[in-house]
């Protein structure tokens, strides 16, 4: 029993250092209260239509806190409004792995998807959605919707292009 009083007595202290030094950190939802703060006055300025101000507060949150997932879903809505969806589903995607089942950032990230044609990835958050939700469902519907009416558009192919060349090209000679 002697052999192993000190293995047994070095075990426990490493363990009381690794549980002690969780409990000073901060828990995943405990956004800093600055980051907060900031994020209200990048929703102000979206109410008054500023745009480009709301972006550079959304991103100053996220500066002060990376897991701030609200400022990722506003930044997100925000770049959606100056058309670029490639961008909304970046910051949508940053949001979902900070909470895989945010249902808001799933159905704006469905939204982004199907506004930019990528109906299939944008199927499968619906799907998801569709797991996740258990009360008014009403927005699953409606991208489920989307996403049909979206598929169903005629594609424009290449090879359904006819490309008359302009440049370069020799007059045709006219029959005598």
């Amino acid at each position: 029993m002697m052999r192993f009083s000190p293995a047994a007595i070095a075990l426990s202290l490493s363990f009381a250092m690794i549980s002690s030094a969780g409990i000073g950190s901060r828990a995943d939802d405990d956004i800093d209260p600055q980051s907060i703060a900031l994020l209200q006055s990048g929703q102000e300025a979206m109410k008054t239509g500023k745009v480009e101000e709301a972006i550079d507060w959304y991103e100053t949150a996220l500066a002060v806190d990376p897991r701030n997932r609200a400022a990722y879903i506003a930044m997100a809505e925000a770049v959606r409004k100056q058309g670029l969806n490639g961008k909304a589903i970046r910051f949508y995607k940053e949001a979902l792995e900070i909470d895989p089942n945010d249902q808001l950032a799933l159905g704006g990230q469905a939204e982004a998807m199907i506004a930019k044609g990528a109906i299939e990835p944008a199927r499968k958050n619906i799907a998801r959605l569709k797991m996740l939700c258990r009360s008014d469902c009403g927005i699953v519907d409606k991208l489920a919707l989307a996403a049909t009416k979206a598929s169903e558009k005629p594609q424009l192919q290449a090879s359904a292009l006819e490309i008359k060349p302009t440049v370069g090209e020799a007059p045709k000679s006219q029959p005598n």
